[in-house]
């Protein structure tokens, strides 16, 4: 059994072990983890991914829960919880944001100023860290058009801030997301559009709010299952195939929309597991089309 007692100094009673990973997840869903740390600040958070590289710990970061997928035997290693939330709106329309903030309550913030171009984020579950990473984006705009820089510590070199060139954005990826060395984004600048009328931003956000209630399904998804592949959608794919509605266990592909996979309260992690891989398999038989996964899937499975 891996020690993990050398992260008490920096993270105190923030230090779980055998911590179940369910009540952070969107899904509700993940068997336990050997360790979990709750870092509250960009400090704390940098010190303990520093010291789980330095251990050779297997280590997983987590921010909103949403877009990922753990396993119902949980996680063999260290997972920490970005909490570091803390966000800056200069009057020049930057907003500087640790990587934990939310990008619904970014959404709200921007609007409030009169900033444009961050109505997107308010109906997207998940942090900023993990927008940068995946390229996130909704109702036509997406986390490249905003970044300028993100600060980014590395295994085995000093942290670096990178601009929006060297992330080589494109759909729903960026360099960061393969990088073989282990990494966390600590912060990003984002820059926004000064002079707007925060009502009618508002007005724009409640649109995309109600667009998205009236197109998918509420409840505990993990959000868009599939990356939609060229040309085409991966929600009708999957109804042409005549799988929406198809339930296994206590996880159903949504009758609403294709490409969300609902947690009925009694679903499982295998269960996700299941419907995934049918899917995949009846849309390649049936169109030649493999369906890329564009939630992460974490952990060990049964």
């Amino acid at each position: 059994m891996t020690d993990f007692t050398p992260l008490r100094e920096i993270a105190g009673d923030k230090l779980k072990l055998n911590e179940p990973l369910h009540r952070y997840t969107v899904a509700r869903l993940g068997g336990p983890a050997d360790a979990l740390v709750i870092a509250d600040s960009v400090d704390v958070l940098e010190r303990t991914a520093r010291l789980a590289w330095d251990h050779g710990w297997q280590t997983r970061i987590l921010g909103g829960g949403a877009n990922v997928l753990i396993g119902d035997r949980g996680f063999r290693g260290l997972i920490i919880i970005n909490n570091a939330k803390a966000v800056k709106v200069h009057d020049d329309g930057r907003v500087i944001c640790e990587s934990g903030a939310g990008m619904i309550r970014l959404a709200h913030l921007c609007m409030d100023r009169g900033l444009a171009g961050a109505e997107w984020m308010v109906s997207v579950p998940g942090t900023v860290g993990g927008g940068v990473v995946n390229n996130a984006g909704a109702h036509g705009g997406e986390m490249s058009g905003s970044l300028t820089s993100a600060e980014i510590a590395f295994k085995d070199r000093p942290t670096e801030t990178w601009t929006r060139d060297q992330m080589q954005y494109r759909y729903r990826e960026s360099a960061l997301k393969h990088n073989p060395q282990p990494l966390v984004v600590l912060r990003a600048e984002l820059q926004f559009q000064t002079g707007a009328d925060p009502a009618q931003l508002h007005a724009k956000a409640d649109e995309f709010v109600a667009h998205r209630k009236r197109t998918q399904p509420p409840g505990a998804s993990l959000g868009s299952m599939f990356k939609n592949p060229a040309g085409d959608y991966s929600g009708r794919l999957i109804e042409a195939a005549g799988l929406k509605g198809t339930q296994h266990g206590g996880v159903i592909i949504s009758p609403l929309h294709g490409n969300f996979f609902v947690n009925t309260g009694t679903g499982t992690a295998a269960d996700y597991l299941a419907l995934i891989r049918l899917a995949q398999e009846t849309v390649k038989a049936k169109f030649g089309v493999e369906l890329e996964l564009e939630v992460e899937l974490m952990g060990e499975f049964a």
